[in-house]
């Protein structure tokens, strides 16, 4: 697939590792729609034609819809949509010194929601679009290492665990129609979210168990994007972009 000139949607583009892919897909060619609920973020973005920002909830359906229908009026098609829009958060199952001690099930929703229910409900509207006006596009999920189990985290995990696992679903439902679905699974990155969910003594833990000793960078993710994107070869598979970490 070539980038130039397609259109793309990338969910939570207004910071961190959206923001990159979104400047990396505005650099190839790409019309790019960002869908964020973060609305200073949006402001501050730097206008360009081919960009268009909507603030958006993505676990409102409506929202959702009235979105995709101002995509359509303002770039008529959608190619490429990157479902990165997510939260990290860190729980244990039970905290006996805490008072609530078990898992917060207000915390969990929440994850599960953002992270997990948001992508499908877009993707559907998506993939909608896609198919009616016969377009072979892709989408690329981005997901976690976390989705194989990491300690603190049981509502992030089984989420991303669970975008994985739809992923998988969408690449053969929807291969017939020339539409690809792949997962991109980051290390930890260094990112704000990341930085504000772990703490500096845990970041380190990891850097010393990774092979290269060091945290990935948000352009990493984002040169991942454009390779799944020009290799319309990739279909089903999540591409674990963590330096070695999980081996």
């Amino acid at each position: 697939m070539n980038i130039k000139d397609k259109v793309s949607i990338v969910t939570g583009g207004a910071s961190g590792l959206g923001k990159n892919i979104v400047e990396t897909l505005l650099e190839l060619g790409s019309k790019v729609v960002v869908f964020d609920i973060n609305q200073s973020a949006l402001d501050i973005m730097e206008k360009n034609d081919n960009l268009l920002i909507l603030c958006c909830d993505l676990t409102n359906e409506e929202q959702v819809a009235k979105a995709i229908q101002f995509t359509i009026e303002k770039f008529s098609k959608i190619d490429i949509l990157v479902n990165n829009a997510g939260i990290l958060y860190s729980e244990p199952l039970v905290n006996i010194l805490s008072p609530e001690k078990r898992h917060s099930i207000s915390s969990w929703q929440k994850v599960i929601d953002i992270n997990l229910t948001a992508p499908f409900i877009l993707s559907s509207y998506v993939v909608e679009q896609m198919i009616m006006s016969r377009t072979k596009g892709v989408i690329i999920n981005i997901s976690s290492i976390s989705a194989k189990g990491n300690m603190g985290q049981s509502a992030y995990s089984a989420a991303k665990a669970g975008l994985e696992s739809m992923s998988k679903v969408w690449a053969k439902e929807l291969g017939s129609f020339g539409i690809r679905s792949v997962s991109i699974a980051p290390g930890f990155m260094n990112t704000e979210s990341t930085h504000n969910a772990m703490t500096d003594k845990l970041l380190d833990e990891m850097k010393s168990k990774t092979p290269i000793k060091k945290l990935g960078e948000s352009k990493h993710i984002a040169s991942t994007v454009k390779f799944v994107i020009e290799n319309d070869h990739i279909n089903g598979k999540t591409i674990e972009v963590d330096g070695g970490l999980v081996i």
